[in-house]
């Protein structure tokens, strides 16, 4: 009888959809990673800080796993 109550058409999301988190989150994750790195202090100057992958690469990396993320929420299960 419990099991009528839990059957897979009440599920809002299915196998895929949570594979498609999965490596959305993976992607955010490698995004900051990137960003990562030495900074400036107060006595050395470091000019990586301004690097094209920290700058440029990384923020659009995060970008796209924020924006397959949302894909990822809103895509609706095959029946």
């Amino acid at each position: 009888m419990l099991y009528s109550y839990m059957n897979k058409k009440n599920f809002a999301f299915d196998r895929v959809n949570y594979i498609l988190l999965a490596v959305s989150m993976v992607i955010v994750v490698l995004g900051f990673l990137l960003m990562s790195g030495a900074g400036s202090t107060e006595t050395a100057y470091n000019p990586d800080i301004f690097s094209a992958r920290r700058i440029k690469v990384a923020p659009v990396v995060c970008l796209l796993g924020f924006v397959s993320m949302i894909y990822a929420v809103i895509r609706k299960p095959k029946n």
